[in-house]
């Protein structure tokens, strides 16, 4: 995809992660940094969970909890997103939370906010874990048009884009790569 604007690299990336670590860490200090636990969701927000995870324990100098999440069966939206964005079936992951989120602040971590379909879908599939006493939530890129009244916690960088752009996030561990790009949606439809 050539005509992609890359708007955040990897050091961009990292340097985000390490901030997103130190606000995470300001705003639950003390005994409540002991509750914290860490949550992705499938997939790339699972992986950039794994690494705030790696950040938070080594700056709080604690063990938190780490699970990913999967949110394919308690999405609403997967007939209405556009016919790139989806396939003829929902990719189902397994979810890991192998600890007990009840009285925790987890913070929910994902790659994108939206339209914040996505959040709600993984808040509904939290609770399924148990009643945590605050949810909070991360995102590496925040693009705005929001359909639900959801914002972020923490951003590693707001993206305006429009309704006619999407936003790719690369991983490493996925795509080989860390990067942000902003590109059409045109070419995601003529891709399908």
């Amino acid at each position: 995809m050539s005509s992609d604007r890359v708007v955040l690299g990897e050091g961009d990336i990292q340097r985000a992660l390490v901030r997103i670590a130190h606000e995470i860490a300001e705003r639950n200090p003390g005994a409540e940094a002991a509750t914290l636990a860490i949550v992705g969701i499938h997939r790339r927000g699972a992986f950039l969970a794994g690494r705030l995870h790696a950040l938070l324990e080594e700056l709080l100098d604690i063990a938190v909890p780490l699970g990913d999440l999967d949110i394919g069966f308690y999405r609403d939206d997967v007939l209405t997103r556009p016919v790139g964005d989806r396939p003829s079936a929902p990719i189902v992951h397994a979810s890991h939370i192998e600890f007990d989120i009840t009285g925790r602040t987890v913070v929910i971590v994902d790659d994108v906010l939206y339209t914040g379909r996505t959040v709600r879908a993984a808040i509904d599939a939290l609770f399924d874990y148990g009643r945590p006493d605050c949810v909070q939530l991360a995102v590496l890129a925040d693009r705005g048009h929001r359909e639900l009244p959801i914002r972020p916690d923490y951003v590693g960088k707001n993206l305006p884009t429009s309704v006619e752009e999407h936003v790719y996030v690369r991983v490493r561990e996925l795509d080989g790569r860390d990067e942000v790009a902003i590109g059409s949606t045109a070419l995601l439809e003529a891709s399908a």
